[in-house]
């Protein structure tokens, strides 16, 4: 007979804090394709979206180039078999090409080239496979500016509701690409992309990699 208390203990453990990269999560996982065997999550930090994908895919690997948060990865998600964590550089990693299945990363694109590490992610996804990004980006055009103005007020109510939090030392840096320069460049990049802004200060681009 299952333990009601280890069943509330394993959901608890995927909610542990509520904030505008964990708010994209759900969207992620409807994402995910069906059978999906191996999925990949780039820049993992402490894994949370590593151990939600558990129940996705077959296997899960998580990167990051943060030794402290594989190291908590690492311990969250003790006693799953299917799930691994690489430290390092995501763009220098041995990682195979056409090795997934499903291949996601959440405000980490803007840590790195972004070009680079978005014709990286293509060439790991298997054919018939699925990325997904979401982002950050900078506002520059009045247009931008206009939308990120209008929807301030209901993100601080959110946050403040929410109780926005996120684990300790995770590396944050600006984003210097624009919405603008990162559809275009995702458009070139990924032919049939779809891209879309989030009210919370985000950007997601799906992707769906042609099969053979």
């Amino acid at each position: 007979m299952a333990c009601p208390y280890g069943d509330w203990m394993r959901r608890s453990d995927l909610s542990p804090y509520w904030n505008t990269n964990v708010a994209r999560h759900p969207g992620i996982l409807r994402a995910v394709p069906e059978g999906c065997g191996d999925a990949l999550d780039v820049g993992c930090g402490d894994g949370l979206l590593v151990r939600k994908l558990v129940g996705k895919a077959k296997r899960v690997t998580g990167v990051d180039s943060s030794s402290m948060m594989i190291e908590r990865a690492r311990e969250l998600a003790a006693g799953e078999p299917d799930v691994s964590f690489l430290e390092g550089d995501f763009l220098t990693l041995d990682l195979p090409v056409e090795g997934y299945d499903f291949v996601c990363s959440v405000s980490t694109i803007h840590h790195m080239d972004f070009e680079a590490a978005l014709t990286r992610m293509r060439e790991l996804l298997r054919p018939g496979g699925t990325l997904v990004v979401v982002g950050l980006a900078r506002e520059r055009s009045p247009g931008e500016w206009a939308t990120a103005v209008a929807a301030a007020p209901a993100v601080r109510v959110i946050k403040v509701l929410r109780r926005a939090h996120g684990p300790e030392g995770m590396p944050v840096a600006d984003p210097q690409m624009s919405y603008g320069q990162v559809r275009a460049a995702a458009r070139r990049l990924l032919p049939g992309m779809r891209y879309r802004r989030h009210m919370l200060r985000r950007y997601s681009l799906t992707w769906g990699k042609p099969a053979p």
